[in-house]
């Protein structure tokens, strides 16, 4: 039998399966990344993280992103954490050193253990950019979904966000709205969703209903795309803790025109082989 070896990692329950192409790994194709995401046949996790050789002068390695149900992805904060400390334990990446990524170069700084933290690049703030479709720039943008008028924020982090401000997190509807919201016709590339409740200035919760894999415990990039949101919205500060389901995330950013940095665990499960 024919095995394809991998590494499960996690970061706040943000669960993904690492194959290290420069190890020989083979490309998944969409059959094999939807077996290998299979909670019940497979491997299990919400994305795969494909680790390759460097694109970009002075980076040291790159990564590729497929969802659960096979499609691309243009970034994972959780995900690339977990890249950097797999790369770190097995490759000797530097701290400080530059990873390529879909949605861009990105910079790793080892703070603890477990704990990494990444320059994941500027929000992009303009709808074409997101894509999301819209005359022009707002903070907030009134989404006609089901019949309902649905208050959201638009933005890009390399992947395309809608942010919902919720009074309790844990009663949104995250099962019902997340879809709607990531395949509505404003947004051409579907997009992640995520419902935020202000605790206050310094601290909010998150749930998030992922593109192309729904509700998981984490979304790095979607705690770094709560905070831009709120802060243009003047409901946070620079500095915010934030609560997802599977754990906590920590993210700063100084304002529009600034790098978001975004901090937390990245730990292993396991290494196996799965057989083909």
């Amino acid at each position: 039998m024919t095995g394809l070896r991998f590494t499960k990692m996690h970061g706040a329950g943000n669960d993904f399966v690492i194959l290290d192409r420069l190890l020989g790994a083979a490309w998944p194709d969409t059959a094999l990344a939807r077996r290998l995401a299979d909670r019940h046949f497979g491997v299990g996790c919400d994305q795969i993280m494909l680790i390759e050789r460097a694109v970009n002068v002075g980076s040291a390695f790159a990564y590729q992103i497929l969802n659960a149900d096979g499609s691309s992805a243009g970034q994972c904060g959780n995900g690339a954490r977990c890249v950097a400390r797999y790369l770190r334990d097995r490759h000797n990446l530097a701290d400080g050193a530059m990873l390529d990524s879909p949605g861009g170069v990105i910079v790793v700084r080892f703070l603890a253990e477990d704990q990494v933290e990444l320059a994941l690049g500027v929000p992009r703030l303009q709808p074409s950019e997101v894509p999301f479709l819209a005359a022009s720039r707002s903070t907030r943008y009134a989404l006609d979904v089901a019949g309902q008028r649905v208050q959201i924020s638009a933005l890009s982090m390399g992947n395309p966000h809608a942010v919902c401000m919720v009074e309790r997190v844990s009663d949104a509807p995250v099962a019902s709205l997340g879809p709607m919201i990531e395949t509505h016709p404003q947004f051409p590339d579907r997009a992640n969703v995520g419902f935020v409740e202000i605790v206050d200035r310094a601290h909010v919760r998150l749930r998030v209903w992922e593109r192309g894999v729904g509700e998981t415990l984490a979304c790095g990039s979607g705690a770094s795309a709560a905070v831009v949101a709120m802060q243009l919205l003047g409901a946070v500060d620079q500095n915010v803790v934030v609560d997802l389901p599977g754990g906590r995330l920590r993210v700063r950013w100084q304002g529009e025109g600034c790098t978001v940095y975004l901090a937390g665990p990245a730990e292993f499960v396991f290494d196996g082989e799965f057989y083909l």
